[in-house]
């Protein structure tokens, strides 16, 4: 069986090791904070919060604690604040080593759409940008193909993009891809997923 959001965010947060300051973004990316566990894990968010808890318990809720989706998040003992230039300065700055970012889609060279569908009302673009140029790695978390079946892993975008050639890593709920020369690489299979089933799903070139 494919692998549902709370999984893609598990795998996403065996990505990250000890010491490193990361970014989540909106959508599966937030629920990573769950997934940390005893990890010296550093989460920021580009609205002015470095520190971030994991989601909290119902009734537990403060809604003044909230991450870039406006979603009510927890603080730690060691979480700062400050305000949106420092952030953005800590991610210009190469400051923080991976972003984790949902996609609409992703090329096989590694360019990354995920922030606007023409006709829609969309009201910016928000940190994304800044985010793919500026951090170590960019991994992306996103459903393999559209809700018609449609592949989402294309030879060439075909919505405005967000970077180009940005992308590192790409999880999705029918398993891990890298982008490498020439196209994308199966890292590994969502278990009950073959490798077949996952070609047959991908437009981009696999190598």
């Amino acid at each position: 069986m494919p692998w549902d959001r709370n999984q893609m965010a598990e795998r996403a947060a065996q990505e990250l090791n000890d010491g490193m300051y990361v970014n989540l973004g909106i959508g599966i990316p937030t629920l990573v904070a769950n997934y940390v566990g005893d990890k010296d894990i550093t989460l920021q968010s580009e609205n002015g919060m470095l520190g971030m808890g994991p989601f909290p318990f119902e009734g537990e809720e403060d809604p003044d604690l909230i991450n870039a989706g406006k979603q009510t998040i927890t603080e730690l003992g060691r979480t700062s604040y400050f305000d949106s230039a420092t952030s953005f300065g800590m991610i210009r700055g190469g400051k923080i080593a991976a972003a984790i970012l949902g996609a609409m889609e992703v090329a096989e060279n590694g360019d990354l759409a995920n922030w606007m569908i023409p006709g829609k009302l969309v009201k910016g673009m928000g940190g994304a940008m800044d985010l793919v140029a500026g951090v170590g790695r960019v991994i992306v978390v996103m459903d393999h193909t559209s809700k018609h079946g449609d592949s989402k892993l294309l030879k060439a975008c075909t919505l405005p993009l967000t970077g180009k050639a940005v992308v590192d890593r790409i999880i999705t709920n029918l398993g891990v891809l890298d982008v490498v020369a020439g196209g994308l690489r199966i890292v590994e299979c969502a278990e009950g997923v073959s490798e077949e089933e996952l070609r047959a799903a991908t437009d981009a070139t696999i190598v």
